[in-house]
């Protein structure tokens, strides 16, 4: 058996140099972090830690913690001891460890001068109570000059909290450090129930299990949510303000909207393909031919079939690098193969086309499969929209909204409907269950237009390598030749593909 969970794990294993982490209660990962700092005291080049819990029961625990794995390791450390230091009139009570090898481990009190002039590792621990927290932060970072390393901790504490706005810049991308979260209930599907039975010799069951699970959940209740999902108090409601929305809306993104007549599935194949390239050729084709040839373009496409719609929704990298969608296509009642049609035709005349990602729940994983064949893996993302999805990509895309890299979208009530339409869930941003709306011109929406939104902003920071090539003629025609006049087609044109393709 592993000596620590999974998750655990996956933080010790971790070597950003800021590591950032919301988490349940008592899930041990300060108890993983107390394992770390003892094998990493205990080298010979090993470095101190310096860590700071916010009273003095948690840096003894902490200490206590170190003493044990380096008990365990057989890493040589000398006795705890206790420093008492007198420093403008205020007593810092620090517990320490010192190891062989001349690293030690130091639990300071929360005052951000503590850390003034030391180097090596920090651990901040239960950082959303700690009362000057971006003083104490700040004073930390400075031991990265050295070839030190920060990592935060904590439970929630409120969503105006310091610590709550600091995950949030981490997953917006605001701040480049690494993210974990370790929910109660993932930390139970790792083993932390099993591994809390074995310590306290109780035999585990399934029915044990969940009679614990919910032994924990009724004392902390009614702040669970909080203390146990990492869902900080007081969030919920729309994700994305009407100001917001409005201010990036522009006239100039079109809304182009294809809707096929009861039956139409029915008809032969030529008609409705004739039908549906009539459209194109009325409505998006004007559009296509004003873009800027230069600009690298990518799209999402979420898809519908009965009742939803399937939204395509392309952006265009400027030279500036902010984004904007020209345009996106709305599709309701279109067969299969014509919203294929009309994803592959738009697709192929995108300048510089880098890269799409496709909704591939259910139905949708046939037009995004058949996509990745088209364009390649390397250009085609075939997404399965989930919670973890949306906590990672949803926070980016509203970042991409306040600070303008995402310029503009189209001006249209039914779009900005489908945008209000995500909500914070138990702490993560996505479409509310259940949250289908009317369209202004009639028919059912289902945030239809904010996905296929967020699923571009997700392409267009994805990988994929533009290739821009013209076909090379077969041969020249011969006079006596009946097509020696002919006018040009599609064949004739510039295309665009990836490396996918080759």
């Amino acid at each position: 058996m592993a000596v620590l969970l999974p998750y655990q794990q996956a933080w010790v294993s971790d070597t950003s140099p800021v590591r950032v982490c919301e988490k349940s209660r008592r899930v041990g990962l300060s108890w993983g972090e107390a394992a770390q700092s003892a094998l990493e005291a205990s080298r010979q080049s090993g470095q101190d830690t310096w860590y700071v819990g916010y009273n003095k029961d948690m840096a003894e625990e902490f200490i206590l913690d170190c003493a044990f794995w380096a008990t365990h390791f057989q890493a040589a450390a000398e006795q705890m001891e206790e420093i008492v230091v007198e420093d403008e009139k205020r007593d810092i009570l620090a517990f320490r460890i010192r190891f062989a090898s001349g690293a030690r481990i130091t639990a300071l009190s929360s005052r951000p001068s503590n850390l003034r002039g030391k180097q090596g590792r920090v651990i901040i621990d239960e950082a959303a109570f700690h009362t000057d927290l971006g003083e104490l932060i700040k004073a930390a970072m400075a031991l990265l000059i050295w070839g030190g390393s920060v990592s935060i901790i904590s439970t929630h504490n409120g969503v105006d909290n310091p610590f709550n706005e600091l995950v949030t810049d981490v997953r917006e991308g605001r701040k480049p450090y690494s993210l974990h979260r370790i929910t109660f209930d993932e930390a139970v599907a790792q083993g932390l129930c099993r591994r809390v039975f074995e310590s306290t010799k109780r035999v585990w069951t399934e029915a044990a299990e969940a009679g614990w699970c919910e032994s924990i959940r009724a004392f902390y209740r009614p702040s669970d949510a909080e203390e146990l999902d990492c869902v900080p108090a007081s969030s919920g409601g729309a994700y994305l303000s009407s100001a917001l929305i409005e201010s990036r809306m522009s006239d100039e993104c079109k809304v182009l909207r294809l809707t096929c007549p009861a039956g139409f599935e029915q008809r032969p194949d030529d008609e409705r393909e004739s039908f549906v390239q009539d459209w194109l050729d009325e409505y998006a084709a004007p559009l296509i031919a004003k873009l800027p040839r230069t600009a690298r373009s990518s799209f999402g496409h979420d898809f519908g079939r009965n009742g939803d719609l399937s939204v395509y929704a392309p952006l265009l990298e400027l030279q500036g690098l902010a984004r904007t969608c020209p345009f996106t296509i709305e599709m309701r009642n279109v067969p299969f193969r014509q919203q294929e049609q009309v994803v592959f035709w738009v697709t192929d005349r995108l300048p510089r086309f880098n890269f799409g990602a496709l909704d591939a729940r259910g139905n949708g994983q046939y037009l995004a499969e058949v996509a990745m064949q088209r364009y390649g893996a390397s250009s085609i993302a075939q997404v399965m929209l989930s919670n973890p999805w949306y906590l990672e990509n949803m926070p980016r895309f509203k970042a991409a909204l306040e600070d303008g890299t995402l310029q503009s979208i189209p001006r249209d009530a039914d779009t900005k409907a489908d945008l209000r339409a995500l909500v914070v869930d138990n702490g993560i941003p996505k479409l509310a269950q259940g949250s289908r709306g009317e369209s202004t011109i009639g028919g059912q929406r289902h945030g239809d237009a904010a996905i296929a939104l967020a699923l571009a902003w997700f392409a267009t920071n994805q990988g994929g390598g533009p290739i821009a090539y013209t076909d090379v003629p077969r041969r020249t025609p011969r006079a006596h030749e009946s097509d020696f006049m002919r006018a040009p087609t599609d064949d004739d044109l510039p295309r665009t593909g990836s490396r996918g393709d080759w």
